[in-house]
């Protein structure tokens, strides 16, 4: 069973009791973190990253409006949401907490339903800029990759002898896999016979390609069916060297699934057949 989970709030206030209070309201659905004072609120938000902050206005040394203007003018820290807790309800408070680069404003003492309310609307509001993030940088990396790949390999291969070009394919295939396990953190996920297909298939979609599994046969872990090449048909075509690659990476990652794992590769788009088609087993 996958663990849910919860958003993080950082709570930051130098009365313990209000910190308690607004952890009290929040506890039961969100991953609540506590900070007494303006310092101790920006070690936590680099160790942490939480997912919005309830930031005090009224403390001492550093107040909340220094804070907020810290934050925002981090590029690592600038799209976490901000909601002002502070008992100044007046029009200048408010502008100066604008000003600061707070999202919202609460007034102590606050009201639990209106607390909810903000939390899960900005949430909502967070959750679609890092999908809009997430997306922009997986279209750069498949972009950068496609590039190097497709502009450059194949001018190199009209140079190199054929020792040369399965060092340059290895060298290829060890770089498209640590661009995207690091940007995906697959790196840490325990690649087995059970989800290596899933991988491999994840692997090649981040890409730009259409990839998935296709029926199971009896000697086999399973087999991969690409009907969309990552690499680009066209090019595939002209270059069915770029073929190589895709069986590379779905070698390395058998490998790290089972020592005796075997990938045989049935068809290629690059040698003109209508997909590709992997087969997949233990030894």
């Amino acid at each position: 069973m996958v663990e849910k989970v919860m958003p993080k709030i950082l709570v930051v206030d130098d009365e313990p009791q209000n910190v308690e209070l607004l952890d009290a309201y929040l506890a039961l659905d969100y991953d609540v973190i506590e900070a007494y004072s303006g310092d101790e609120a920006l070690l936590k938000i680099k160790d942490e990253l939480p997912d919005i902050i309830l930031l005090d206005v009224m403390m001492p040394r550093m107040n909340g409006y220094d804070v907020c203007k810290a934050l925002k003018s981090d590029p690592k820290t600038q799209f976490i949401p901000v909601i002002l807790v502070t008992a100044l309800s007046g029009v200048d408070d408010r502008i100066q907490g604008s000003e600061a680069g707070a999202d919202e404003f609460l007034t102590k003492p606050v009201n639990k339903l209106e607390l909810i309310t903000r939390v899960k609307s900005l949430l909502r509001v967070k959750q679609l800029h890092d999908s809009l993030l997430a997306e922009r940088d997986r279209l750069d990396m498949q972009n950068r990759i496609r590039r190097v790949l497709v502009g450059i390999i194949p001018t190199i291969f009209q140079t190199l002898l054929p020792e040369q070009k399965r060092i340059v394919i290895h060298q290829m295939v060890a770089m498209v896999e640590k661009t995207i396990l690091e940007k995906y953190g697959t790196t840490n996920k325990d690649i087995n016979l059970d989800n290596v297909g899933d991988v491999c298939c994840d692997l090649m979609n981040q890409l730009g390609g259409s990839f998935s599994l296709g029926p199971k046969e009896d000697e086999y872990v399973c087999t991969i069916i690409g009907h969309t090449c990552p690499w680009g048909i066209e090019e595939a075509r002209r270059n069915p060297v770029l073929c190589n690659l895709t069986r590379g990476i779905f070698t390395r990652f058998a490998a790290r699934a089972s020592e005796d794992a075997e990938l045989e590769t049935i068809k290629t788009i690059g040698n003109g057949d209508d997909c590709c088609f992997f087969k997949l087993k233990a030894g």
